[in-house]
């Protein structure tokens, strides 16, 4: 595409960061419902398995509210049926969409903002375990995606943000917030090329 500055190179010392795969966005019934996430969903996971047989580390990011929302500030505020996501609410939406499941030792990041590195200790928690590029898949791609992707350049790793392991409302959104990402913040890699540089 043109004017998309030149990918980043090699992958050093990665880690995969799963943002938001939680059953909000995935049953067909959940509060955010996207219209088509199974290949993203089964994205997510491939990227996840090719993770743990490397060895490199695997985090999960996730919105967490208490029960009277009182720190969800503006956010909850802008999309008041984020309050699925508080503490005591019906319907487990904020569960991590099955069959994806966190493992002992992963790391599971507790935040209240679209970004996985604001307010959160994500980006010491990665500097301490060796962590230099991070592989971005979740949803949505032009909300929690896009701004976890934009903090990791700011904290001064690496991100790359997997097409076919993300996913949003429409396709259009989709792809016209991935020519920005790949513009502005990180490299945009299909599948495959995630899977080989995990492995390699």
């Amino acid at each position: 595409m043109t004017g998309i500055p030149p990918r980043s190179g090699r992958v050093p010392r990665p880690a995969v960061l799963v943002v938001d795969m939680v059953r909000a966005y995935t049953e067909p019934d959940g509060p955010f419902a996207l219209p088509d996430p199974g290949p993203a969903l089964a994205g997510c996971g491939a990227l996840v398995d090719a993770a743990r047989t490397g060895g490199h580390p695997v985090v999960w990011a996730v919105v967490r509210y208490p029960a009277d929302l009182a720190d969800g500030g503006l956010f909850v505020r802008k999309v008041p049926a984020r309050a699925v996501f508080a503490e005591g609410a019906t319907g487990d939406w904020g569960a991590i969409a099955p069959p994806l499941t966190p493992v002992p030792g992963e790391t599971v990041v507790v935040r209240r903002y679209a970004s996985a590195f604001l307010g959160t200790t994500l980006a010491p928690a990665l500097a301490t375990a060796g962590v230099a590029t991070l592989v971005v898949c979740g949803v949505p791609t032009s909300g929690c995606v896009r701004a976890s992707a934009a903090d990791a350049r700011a904290a001064g790793f690496r991100p790359l943000v997997v097409r076919d392991a993300c996913t949003d409302r429409t396709v259009g959104l989709h792809e016209g917030n991935l020519a920005d990402i790949a513009a502005t913040c990180a490299d945009v890699v299909d599948l495959g090329e995630a899977l080989a540089r995990l492995s390699g």
